[in-house]
């Protein structure tokens, strides 16, 4: 089935913005941020350490992502690195489906995010078009640094090169047309005065986006708490048989053979790592890699 022309429309822009404002405008302070703290930073393109073009990671439960940027430690391009940084990013014309993007985000890149939390990773997301408050109220409250060009700046950047693409569900199919022609058409000399224009209306949001960044990559560890714990196990078949039971443990002179570590990171910046190892040697490993 052809696709109508607000669609084809709505997808080319859609991509000419992917293009100007994740590889013109964000990756290049992606870039100079991670040579400058020896990270690798990896986007869609050919990668010895990887196979095809695109950036696959899994998440917790064996599913596979494409990501637009991921800053690695220890990574190369011929080897992958520990994930310390995940970025996506989506346009949306309509407010109607910004939510289920919202939903969609979240539902990709916090699975991934649990599988390596022992890094606390920092998760960000560029976003362009008409998304809500509250979808973009979701996304920050589950911990996403957002890059967020409302539509309004989108037709903004585009009135710079006296094109109007503020259209709407009414606009007749032929303007789409005409306007995909001119889309299509654009000069060297068209794209970057877009690009500039793109860069002035993200300036601040880009900007605030890099200093989060920045402080999550950079936190010191302020705090490093490790419980180890003993104890007998207690089974109860009801709750009531477990209050009466727990009124019988002696917990003046407790007794008990070695259970596990409980372990509490905190970090400067408010980041905290918790995790349970039940094997000396793991725990070990992972302080090594903190200090490391």
């Amino acid at each position: 089935m052809a696709q109508s022309p607000s669609h084809k429309f709505g997808q080319t822009i859609g991509k000419l913005l992917e293009d100007i404002v994740l590889y013109d405008i964000l990756k290049p302070r992606l870039q100079q941020f991670a040579q400058a703290k020896n990270y690798y930073l990896d986007w869609q393109r050919s990668r010895p350490a990887r196979s095809g073009k695109k950036v696959t990671w899994q998440d917790k439960y064996g599913n596979k992502h494409d990501l637009d940027f991921v800053i690695e430690v220890d990574g190369s391009d011929n080897q992958l690195g520990r994930p310390v940084a995940f970025i996506e990013s989506a346009w949306r014309r309509y407010t109607k489906h910004s939510k289920n993007k919202a939903q969609e985000i979240q539902g990709a890149i916090l699975p991934i995010i649990e599988l390596h939390h022992l890094s606390a990773p920092f998760y960000g997301v560029v976003l362009a078009g008409d998304f809500t408050n509250p979808a973009l109220d979701q996304l920050k409250n589950n911990g996403f640094a957002v890059i967020y060009i409302p539509y309004k700046g989108v037709v903004s950047a585009f009135a710079a090169i006296d094109f109007d693409v503020a259209f709407d569900e009414d606009t007749p199919d032929e303007n789409y047309t005409t306007a995909f022609r001119k889309l299509d058409s654009l000069t060297i000399t068209d794209k970057e005065k877009l690009r500039q224009a793109l860069m002035q209306v993200s300036q601040e949001e880009v900007d605030k986006f890099m200093e989060t960044l920045r402080k999550s990559l950079e936190r010191y560890i302020s705090e490093i708490i490790l419980i180890p714990l003993f104890g007998n196990r207690y089974k109860f078949d009801t709750v009531n048989d477990a209050i009466i039971g727990l009124n019988t443990i002696n917990l003046d002179s407790p007794v008990g053979k070695f259970e596990k570590f409980e372990v509490i990171v905190d970090y400067n910046n408010g980041d905290t790592i918790r995790a349970t190892f039940q094997n000396q040697n793991l725990l070990t490993d992972f302080l090594e890699k903190l200090a490391g």
